[in-house]
């Protein structure tokens, strides 16, 4: 990753809908430039998408909230499937610590949190769960500034 990449990267996360072409023409490259390092970056991973950003919030589901998963031995695989069948479920992540797993989770409101952790947690393989609402997100998930950092080094 070099500072043409990290350029690139902020371009596209600040404009997702500009092309191939304009972004050379601000990046005073050349267009198969651009191109190649597109698909360089999605090759090795860096960019995984250019799908729109959606705020669960505005499509109805203003509450979010977290949620560490103790599981019974041997049960990951299956607690990994039933959890992913759940649609308020954005994010899965196996931890260390207290817990097992870590599951972001949205709802349409506290009432309505209920019957999410009620679904989640409705599986032989979880043994008990402790849950979190979260308040206030003052640093919303970003990208940027450790794009900027890793092109700097």
């Amino acid at each position: 990753m070099d500072t043409l990449d990290g350029r690139l990267i902020r371009l596209l996360a600040e404009e997702p809908r500009i092309g191939v072409l304009e972004c050379s023409r601000r990046l005073q490259v050349a267009r198969g430039t651009v191109q190649a390092r597109l698909d360089r970056l999605q090759a090795k991973g860096v960019i995984g998408g250019f799908g729109p950003e959606v705020d669960p919030a505005a499509i109805g589901y203003p509450v979010t909230a977290f949620a560490t998963l103790e599981i019974s031995q041997g049960q990951g695989a299956d607690v990994r499937a039933h959890v992913a069948g759940v649609p308020e479920v954005l994010e899965l992540h196996t931890i260390t610590g207290i817990g097992d797993m870590m599951v972001r989770i949205v709802a349409r409101s506290n009432a309505d949190l209920q019957r999410v952790i009620d679904r989640v947690v409705g599986f032989d393989g979880i043994v008990r769960s402790s849950t979190a609402i979260v308040l206030e997100n003052p640093v919303p998930y970003r990208i940027l500034p450790l794009v900027d950092q890793a092109a700097a080094e």
